[in-house]
């Protein structure tokens, strides 16, 4: 049998004017790249293969929508990119509410003209509700940073913009006399008080309680991987959280169930946690004060912030500093007024000998 002859797909090989023999990879309306000769060389076969995988790019290129020049088209490209696919499931959803609500108001506006007094003039319009104008602002510029990384625009009008004066506090911290309060109204054995013992002894948020279970505990500590951040933590389950779990059946597949035995989803946790601090009387309490109520009991304990954040997760030392702050003023102005009552029941004399 003869030797079966190789034919590659859009090779063009001719002599030019000058008699010299020239290859080209030349596709049908394409640009034509040259190949080095003879033909089935390992350098012509090393050359045909990356003009063919160029093609093929080039082609998927075409095929991808085009990209224009609103606030609409570049939320669409971010919803599909890699940097928004690695956000956990629950940052995912905040920032396709915030950012969708945005769209649905300014999504016509072209970036290309968008600048600083533009985001200026609309946060502007939420200056009443700062935290608000705050999380927008971080998620705009998150936006237009990535429109930069796209070539959409060159520089991100939004780099270093001051955030808006703001209540440090955030949600409210629960006090002991509102804890009492609500343990009060639901005493141990009931679910009410068993919620707020899983947030108030291990410092988590509610997406993490509500998946809590049997499965996650051993050797007297409880195993949680936080939903927001992935974080992993092994938390000693203190007297009062152990008393409330004590009946929970150990075949259940979370501690927290509906009125069906199934778990709660985060959104109706917290609904159902807010009627039950309204039964309380506790208008002003909601489920996420409870973590930052552990925060405030450590740090009145006398724990460092590394310790705070052993137990609550928080990444950096700043989001703990306030409640160790706070805690370190009340016991310094209670030292001080010791001192200065001993000063008092103890002076001493102008000229001491």
């Amino acid at each position: 049998m003869g030797k079966r002859e190789v034919s590659f797909v859009h090779l063009h090989v001719y002599n030019d004017r000058h008699g010299k023999t020239r290859a080209y990879y030349k596709p049908q309306g394409g640009k034509g790249i040259a190949l080095p000769l003879p033909v089935g060389s390992p350098e012509f076969l090393l050359a045909y293969a990356k003009a063919v995988e160029g093609e093929k790019l080039e082609r998927a290129r075409a095929k991808m929508p085009t990209c224009k020049d609103t606030f609409r088209d570049l939320l669409r490209l971010y919803l599909g990119s890699p940097l928004y696919m690695k956000l956990s499931p629950s940052s995912k959803r905040n920032y396709r509410i915030i950012l969708e609500k945005f769209c649905a108001k300014y999504g016509n506006l072209p970036m290309s003209q968008f600048s600083r007094k533009h985001a200026s003039a609309i946060l502007g319009k939420l200056s009443d509700t700062p935290e608000a104008a705050n999380t927008l602002m971080k998620r705009l510029r998150l936006l237009l940073g990535f429109a930069v990384q796209i070539g959409m625009i060159a520089a991100n009008p939004m780099t270093k913009m001051e955030s808006y004066a703001a209540n440090e506090d955030g949600y409210h911290t629960w006090t002991e006399e509102e804890i009492a309060q609500f343990m009060a109204r639901h005493p141990l054995g009931t679910k009410a008080h068993l919620a707020l013992m899983l947030m108030l002894c291990t410092g988590q948020r509610k997406s993490d309680a509500v998946r809590m279970g049997w499965g996650d505990v051993a050797n007297g500590m409880i195993r949680i991987r936080q939903q927001k951040t992935g974080t992993p933590l092994m938390i000693p389950i203190l007297p009062e959280l152990k008393a409330a779990l004590a009946d929970q059946p150990k075949d259940a597949p979370t501690f927290l169930r509906t009125e069906y035995g199934r778990p709660y989803s985060v959104a109706g946790f917290g609904n159902w946690m807010r009627d039950r601090c309204d039964e309380a009387g506790l208008p002003n309490c909601a489920s996420h004060g409870l973590r930052k109520a552990c925060a405030r009991r450590l740090a009145e304990a006398g724990c460092t912030i590394h310790q705070i954040k052993a137990i609550t997760g928080h990444k950096t030392d700043a989001e703990v500093h306030r409640y160790t702050a706070k805690a370190d003023q009340v016991r310094l102005a209670h030292s001080a007024f010791e001192k200065l009552q001993d000063t008092a029941n103890n002076p001493k004399p102008a000229n001491p000998l």
